[in-house]
């Protein structure tokens, strides 16, 4: 271990994230009572309700979010809910969700306008999030490639807010506090919210103050998820492939510590 090249253990992580890629493990996934409740309260929901899901979340973090953002999809329009999406991030938040509506569209026959609209993107959230408490229109007059709401029959009959029965924010950013202080607290539109595993620790005193019915965390909440949702994807597969590598790495360190204190012996008996 001493003198082995450090590029072998290189290729050994290499490997170990790799193989579960190509040869699915079946690593145990426990689920938490944060993204239990979540799932609980989208089964809640009554079918055929409008919903909105939100790209609130850069390219960079696309392995943890993404995940959530696609088993909320499939979960929403098994229970034939009309969802409507947007972002409040500039950079790549509307073609993310543009991506991800549009992969998923032929498995459940859903049609774009009639059961899921994509508004984009707009400055100054604070204001947006305040203006659709109003009017929607009035914030995204068109959806993202400029068509104008009035011919999108799924907006005939969402105005405002209160034509929403449940938002579910994926966030890598703020705008989750955001949305819960101008939204929740003004609105009372139920929510549920994804973020990143180094900003949960933070949102889950909102779970239990009841601002979120239920909270996603990072790609171990997105794995859950997908399990509940009976969706296993690249959540499940990327958690496998952590869990590989921590077995290799303990693996290592166990190794290591033995081949050194072995060393040592070694080095005493030859001085005797």
């Amino acid at each position: 271990m001493e003198t082995m090249d450090r590029r072998w253990i290189y290729l050994m992580v290499a490997i170990a994230v790799f193989i579960p890629f190509v040869f699915p493990a079946n690593f145990p996934i426990s689920i938490t009572p944060e993204t239990q409740k979540l799932y609980d309260a989208v089964e809640a929901l009554p079918d055929s309700c409008t919903v909105m899901l939100v790209f609130d979340y850069y390219p960079s973090t696309i392995a943890e979010c993404e995940p959530m953002t696609t088993a909320a999809l499939h979960h929403f329009w098994r229970k034939n809910c009309k969802v409507i999406t947007l972002s409040n991030i500039p950079l790549g938040g509307p073609s993310m969700a543009e991506t991800v509506t549009r992969s998923i569209p032929p498995q459940y026959n859903k049609q774009y306008g009639i059961d899921f609209v994509n508004l984009g993107y707009k400055a100054n959230y604070v204001a947006v999030l305040s203006g659709m408490g109003n009017s929607i229109e009035s914030i995204f007059p068109t959806d993202n490639s400029g068509t104008p709401l009035s011919e999108l029959p799924l907006m005939d009959s969402v105005y405002n807010y209160d034509d929403v029965a449940f938002i579910f924010e994926v966030a890598d950013n703020a705008t989750a506090d955001y949305w819960v202080s101008i939204v929740n607290a003004q609105y009372g539109t139920p929510m549920g919210c994804g973020t990143t595993a180094v900003s949960a620790p933070k949102y889950y005193a909102f779970v239990d103050a009841g601002q979120f019915v239920g909270l996603l965390g990072g790609m171990k909440g997105a794995a859950e998820y997908e399990m509940l949702v009976g969706e296993k994807d690249k959540a499940v597969s990327g958690m496998s492939a952590q869990s590989l590598v921590h077995l290799l790495i303990i693996g290592l360190v166990l190794v290591g510590n033995i081949g050194f204190f072995l060393g040592r012996r070694e080095e005493r008996e030859a001085k005797i």
